[in-house]
C-alpha cells in the first residue's frame, strides 16, 4: 500500500508541478504528517523532491526528472473497467483505485498529448453530485472494508457470510454462493444463490461481511446482464402487486409511468388529462408514487389508496394549521 502511495505522490508532483503537503493528503487521502514522512522517503530513496517556501510554496520534482513505471496493479486495472462511471467505481469501492490509475495512465502519456487531455477532462462532467434543482443525489453509504471483502469472495470464488438487515425484518446472518455485483443508479447489489436459489442483496444494507475458505457452489462462467434482467422480471412480477387507476396532469404523467411496474391500460378524460391503469409493486408503492405528484394527479380507485392518501393530506393540513 505504502509503495503504490508513494508511487502516486511522485505522478501527481509530475503532473501538477507543485503542490502543498494538505493539498496532497487530500489526494492521497492520508494526513499531512503521513505525506511529510514520504517525502522523506523519497527524498532518501534518492527521488529528487524538494520544498518551495513561502505563501505558494509546496513540493515539486526537479525539472526533468523521470520515473519508471510498473504496470497497474489489480484494483486499478478494475477500476478502470468501471470507470466508465466513477459512482460505480465508488459503489464498488474502488474510488481511491480509480484515482491512482488515472494517474498513472496520464503519466504514461506522451508529454505532448498530456496538456491537451488534461485540457479536454476538464470541459466533460459526468454524474455530478446535484441535479439543475440543486437536489443532492443521495449516495448509500456502504463501508469499504465490507465492500473489499465481498469482492474478493466474488472474485475468488469463496463463500461468504454476510450480517444483512432485510426490510422489516431483523439483521440475520447468512451464508451465501456469491456470484457478482451490480450497480444500479448508485445503488450496488450483490447477486448470489444461497441453498441452490437464487438470492439479490442491497449491499448497504449488509452489516458484515467474511469471506469464507470453502468454495462457492456457482458455475465457472456467468451472464450477469442476463441474470440481473431474469431477476428484475422475477421482482416486477412476484410480490404483492396492485393495480389502481388515476388520472394524472400531461405534464407529470411520464414522471408517474417511470415509478410504476406497468401501464395496463390508457384514455383521455374529458378535461384532456390521461387515466391510467397502472401496476404497483405493493401497496406502499403505490401510495409513495401517488404522494409525489400532490394535485398533479388523482387516485380513483381502489378505494382504499384514495383513503389512505386522504388521511395523510389531512394530517400534514393538521400540522400546519394557523396557530
Amino acid at each position: 500500500m505504502r509503495a503504490d502511495r508513494l508511487v502516486s505522490l511522485v505522478l501527481l508532483l509530475r503532473q501538477h508541478g507543485r503542490l502543498s503537503a494538505t493539498a496532497l493528503a487530500r489526494e492521497l487521502e492520508v494526513s499531512t504528517r503521513t505525506v511529510l514522512r514520504d517525502i522523506e522517503a523519497l527524498s532518501s530513496a534518492g527521488v529528487p523532491v524538494y520544498a518551495e517556501r513561502g505563501r505558494h510554496g509546496g513540493f515539486a520534482l526537479l525539472p526533468g526528472f523521470q520515473t519508471e513505471l510498473t504496470g497497474l496493479n489489480h484494483d486499478e486495472a478494475l477500476a478502470l473497467l468501471v470507470a466508465g462511471s466513477r459512482r460505480g467505481a465508488q459503489t464498488f469501492g474502488l474510488g481511491a483505485a480509480l484515482a491512482s490509475a488515472m494517474r498513472k495512465v496520464v503519466d504514461a502519456l506522451p508529454e505532448s498529448y498530456r496538456a491537451t487531455a488534461a485540457g479536454a477532462a476538464q470541459r466533460l462532467l459526468i454524474d455530478p453530485e446535484i441535479d439543475l434543482l440543486a437536489r443532492r443525489l443521495v449516495d448509500e453509504e456502504v463501508p469499504d472494508t465490507i465492500v473489499a471483502e465481498v469482492r474478493r469472495a466474488v472474485f475468488a470464488g469463496h463463500k461468504l457470510r454476510i450480517h444483512y438487515a432485510a426490510v422489516d425484518q431483523s439483521p440475520k446472518w447468512r451464508t451465501v454462493d456469491p456470484i457478482g455485483l451490480v450497480t444500479v443508479r448508485d445503488q450496488g447489489y450483490l447477486l448470489a444463490t444461497r441453498s441452490g436459489a437464487d438470492r439479490t442483496y442491497k449491499l448497504s444494507r449488509i452489516l458484515e461481511a467474511e469471506e469464507l475458505a470453502e468454495p462457492a457452489e456457482r458455475p465457472d462462467r456467468v451472464d450477469l446482464d442476463r441474470a440481473w434482467q431474469e431477476r428484475s422480471t422475477r421482482f416486477r412480477t412476484g410480490g404483492d402487486q396492485v393495480t389502481v387507476l388515476v388520472r394524472v396532469n400531461p405534464a407529470r404523467r411520464a414522471e408517474l409511468v417511470g415509478t410504476a411496474l406497468a401501464v395496463l391500460a390508457e384514455e383521455a378524460d374529458a378535461d384532456g388529462w390521461p387515466r391510467l391503469e397502472l401496476t404497483f409493486q405493493d401497496s406502499r408503492h403505490a401510495e409513495w408514487a401517488l404522494w409525489q405528484l400532490a394535485t398533479n394527479a388523482e387516485a380513483l380507485a381502489p378505494q382504499w389508496l384514495r383513503s389512505s392518501l386522504r388521511d395523510r393530506a389531512a394530517a400534514v393540513a393538521t400540522s400546519y394549521a394557523v396557530i
